[in-house]
């Protein structure tokens, strides 16, 4: 038969917070975590300003032994590590030191790179003849499957333990691929999550590409602006979201805290066919893949309370609000409220999901909406479809029933996830 899938417990480790604490206070109220990169002002990059977690080392060492962080060398591994951890403790579920792995609980962990300092260090190494000098944990560290075998080890699972990889979209994939494992009765728990490697070696490439903001580097807070007139280009970002995804029967058995059930959700691609191409999203498949996870969720349009949508601060956030009201039939004064997660944090790539799911949630389980900043001058483009209204620039409390978190990546892939209140009968 099929189960019934809640969430159980998130981690986050963001540009504007780390922790759920301080990160729900920084959607609340606002607060970017968008800051100049000295890093990327020697490199010269065009844009110089980045959305980068603050992990000490002292906080570090509280999930990390000091021999493993010995060579340690993968930002991305690290920030998917503490959320991962951070998580399954905010679920209440604790670390068994017994032999016997965990044999009812996995984990999904995706990524895009794995350890990218880690690799280019290891070159180097070996270039310079020293590869004896490149340590025991070098492999673990750039593997693709890194980030899932730390959490695996770290947590003892026994489950499927593996890392999906879908661009930006990796995140909501891996929501959706736990949830299926759980609803086919093969795992009573899954940790899904993704995380993204902070620097240079991850961004140069999109600075290449020309599709980042160059015109804020002395204004870093007001560098992101989703669906503003003004916006520029997107802003680099890194981080690591996860959350706990449970069986209901399993949750309700433990007294777990349920922030919200997952509903379903659709994937899809659009083939880099018609107006898709590598970096462009074919919209016909967009709207199918809105369309397709409604129905998959047995959920209405009508129904909707709130839309997270993608919304990188580019060009295509046009196009984007234009899918969804065509998906949903639903405009102007009709339409959900939508918030876009980047005009705070920057767009964290393969993490964007994970980190934006996380901040879905909580607006589910706390009734709030939080603000699209840098949103002032919304673009004409999206003012003709979606009442200002419907994009508020300040907390909104109101009751979240049912809401669509959405993710659009490289590749003209596509994830969309429904996840509603969870109603304690």
């Amino acid at each position: 038969m099929d189960r019934r899938v809640v969430i159980t417990g998130m981690g986050i480790v963001a540009p504007n917070g780390v922790g759920l604490d301080a990160f729900e206070h920084a959607i609340r109220n606002g607060i970017s975590g968008i800051r100049h990169n000295p890093e990327l002002e020697r490199l010269q990059f065009s844009c110089q300003i980045s959305g980068t977690p603050e992990v000490s080392n002292e906080l570090a060492l509280q999930y990390f032994t000091e021999l493993e962080l010995r060579n340690f060398n993968a930002s991305g591994i690290l920030y998917g590590v503490i959320a991962a951890m951070d998580a399954w403790k905010d679920a209440g579920l604790t670390v068994s030191d017994a032999d016997e792995p965990d044999w009812d609980s996995g984990t999904i962990f995706g990524t895009g790179t794995s350890g990218i300092d880690k690799f280019r260090e290891s070159i180097y190494k070996i270039d310079d003849l020293q590869t004896r000098r490149l340590g025991s944990t070098a492999v673990a560290q750039t593997m693709g499957s890194g980030i899932s075998a730390y959490v695996g080890g770290k947590l003892g699972l026994g489950n499927q333990v593996t890392t999906n990889s879908s661009a930006c979209t990796t995140g909501t994939e891996s929501l959706l691929l736990a949830y299926e494992r759980i609803k086919s009765g093969k795992a009573k728990r899954m940790l899904s999550g993704s995380t993204s490697d902070s620097g240079p070696y991850i961004w140069g490439g999109f600075d290449a590409m020309k599709v980042c903001t160059f015109k804020h580097n002395d204004s870093p807070e007001k560098g992101s602006r989703p669906m503003s007139a003004s916006a520029s280009g997107f802003v680099p970002g890194s981080g690591a979201g996860a959350l706990v995804l449970e069986e209901l029967e399993s949750a309700l058995s433990r007294n777990a805290r349920i922030y919200a059930e997952v509903l379903g959700g659709n994937v899809n691609s659009g083939g880099q066919r018609g107006e898709g191409s590598m970096t462009a999203p074919n919209p016909a498949a967009v709207k199918k893949c809105i369309v397709d996870a409604l129905t998959n969720a047995g959920v209405l349009a009508s129904e909707i309370d709130a839309v997270n949508g993608h919304l990188t601060a580019t060009s295509k956030d046009g196009l984007e609000i234009g899918n969804w009201c065509a998906a949903l039939g639903r405009s102007g004064v009709d339409f959900p409220y939508i918030n876009s997660l980047k005009s705070m944090t920057g767009h964290c790539v393969s993490a964007a999901g994970s980190i934006e799911l996380v901040a879905s949630t909580l607006q589910v389980y706390r009734n709030f909406i939080f603000p699209n900043t840098n949103c002032e001058d919304l673009h004409p483009d999206i003012a003709a479809l979606v009442d200002v209204s419907r994009i508020p620039q300040q907390c909104i409390a109101t009751t979240i029933n049912t809401l669509v978190k959405a993710s659009f990546g490289f590749g003209d892939v596509n994830g969309c996830v429904i996840l509603k209140k969870y109603n304690h009968e």
